[in-house]
């Protein structure tokens, strides 16, 4: 199945199938290329345009940050930027039963964010909301669990 016949939904469920993720596994279930944007002692960041997903759903950026570590790789972050047709609160809670606001806008300005998260067996999912269009899906985090 491409991108383009999956929901958002069903993308986030392939994703966190991944987990731990690497460039390979997320270029291969977006469909996409991520290119090396910086790196650092401790993290590698990739960067590349996501698909259009069903009902004009798009993924506009695909951000997956590589934690290195004395042995190599040892976790990724990943976030899908939003765009197209708005995804609504309303239709977020009917997805997924558990979540909490786990971070709340500063006031200082209209891209700050309300995130909605929940615990999942591989880590947090969030789904943020920005202040300049409180009402529409932003973006969508995966944060794994740490190796023990």
């Amino acid at each position: 199945m491409t991108p383009r016949n999956m929901t958002l939904w069903q993308i986030i469920d392939a994703l966190a199938q991944q987990i731990p993720f690497s460039k390979q596994k997320v270029e291969t279930v977006l469909s996409t290329h991520l290119a090396e944007k910086d790196r650092n002692t401790y993290t590698i960041f990739l960067e590349g345009p996501g698909p259009e997903l069903q009902e004009g759903v798009q993924i506009r950026l695909v951000d997956l940050r590589l934690a290195r570590g004395a042995e190599g790789i040892t976790k990724g972050f990943l976030v899908l930027d939003i765009g197209g047709t708005c995804i609504t609160t309303s239709q977020l809670m009917v997805k997924y039963d558990y979540l909490r606001i786990t971070d709340t806008p500063s006031g200082h300005s209209l891209n700050g964010t309300t995130a909605y998260s929940q615990d999942m067996s591989w880590g947090k999912l969030s789904f943020g909301f920005e202040e300049k269009n409180p009402d529409c899906l932003a973006d969508v985090a995966f944060d794994p669990k740490k190796d023990d």
